[in-house]
């Protein structure tokens, strides 16, 4: 990957996707003990943290239900699908940014881990969020306007560019954008020229990958509303991949492709689509139909960067 050199210096190759590794970078509790044998190095990564909004939102998330493959089963705020993707309605759960800034933040290295923060709101809500975030070393900030799986609607391109220099003007640390496929990303990313300095891709509405089927997390909708959740992973690359390539042509901001699998992905992400940086997030959850993959998928991006950093020396 050619990287993104960011205005503080750092070069964005390797992402890892909101929320993938929890809201301290280190991992969820049934990805630590991975982190601690080495098999998952989120040092080797620049990690964006599990969303964060100025409130707390209660969602569907709980640590103890963290996916399914189960028909009938309580796990049940994300699906594995059988095709290499998942469908999620965590619906932004957190307990709201005052708490992480004054319990999680403490505990984090900043320096060892190369941190970004996410965060989710209104404009005051995410100046606010931005202003605080100044007293901390991050790589940058994510502004995310674009979950599908809330029930808010999504902010018009008008209000995503209103944000982002708000923010900009906030804050001291480099700006991403995360866009929808369902946005008029192009018009965005145009936008934020000179603001922003990396867009990248959200998971794609289930309604836009199966149009007229019922989302396997219907039952949900009565709790949070919106839609049917978002997909991600293999399904998700029909959508963003070419999104990706549209933005790279259009060149007004560099772009990190999302829905990485496999090796193959990072280069057909660079050398075809153009990308100059590339995500990881489905990929850290097992297999549907493969449940011993749970040992391995999560530890596949640590490979794929120490298998890319071995060839280089070479």
């Amino acid at each position: 990957m050619k990287g993104i050199k960011l205005s503080n210096d750092y070069v964005l190759r390797h992402v890892i996707a909101s929320g993938a590794l929890a809201f301290d970078g280190k991992g969820w509790p049934w990805e630590k003990w991975l982190v601690w044998m080495g098999r998952i190095k989120p040092e080797l990564f620049a990690v964006v943290l599990k969303t964060l909004t100025l409130y707390p939102e209660v969602g569907n998330f709980c640590w103890w239900k963290p996916w399914t493959w189960l028909p009938f089963s309580p796990w049940s705020c994300v699906k594995l699908l059988p095709n290499g993707g998942a469908v999620n309605k965590v619906g932004l759960t957190n307990d709201g940014f005052i708490w992480w800034r004054d319990e999680v933040a403490p505990k984090i290295d900043f320096d060892k881990y190369k941190i970004i923060v996410s965060i989710k709101g209104t404009l005051i809500e995410l100046v606010a969020m931005a202003g605080d975030l100044n007293r901390f070393n991050l790589v940058a900030i994510e502004i995310n306007p674009s979950c599908p799986n809330t029930g808010k609607r999504m902010p018009t391109t008008e209000e995503v560019i209103e944000s982002g220099k708000a923010v900009k003007k906030t804050s001291r640390h480099p700006i991403i954008i995360k866009a929808s496929c369902v946005q008029d990303y192009c018009a965005i990313a145009e936008g934020l020229n000179g603001y922003v300095e990396a867009i990248s891709l959200n998971t794609v509405p289930i309604e836009i990958v199966y149009p007229g089927q019922r989302s396997p997390l219907w039952r949900l909708e009565k709790k949070v509303g919106g839609g049917g959740g978002g997909i991600s992973g293999k399904p998700a690359q029909e959508f963003n991949w070419p999104a990706v390539g549209k933005l790279v042509q259009q060149g007004a901001l560099p772009v990190i492709c999302p829905d990485i699998m496999e090796f193959k992905d990072i280069e057909y992400a660079a050398e075809r689509l153009g990308a100059e940086a590339v995500s990881y997030g489905t990929i850290h959850f097992p297999t549907k139909g493969k449940p011993w993959t749970m040992f391995t998928n999560p530890c596949k991006p640590t490979r794929f960067v120490e298998r890319e950093m071995r060839e280089e020396e070479k």
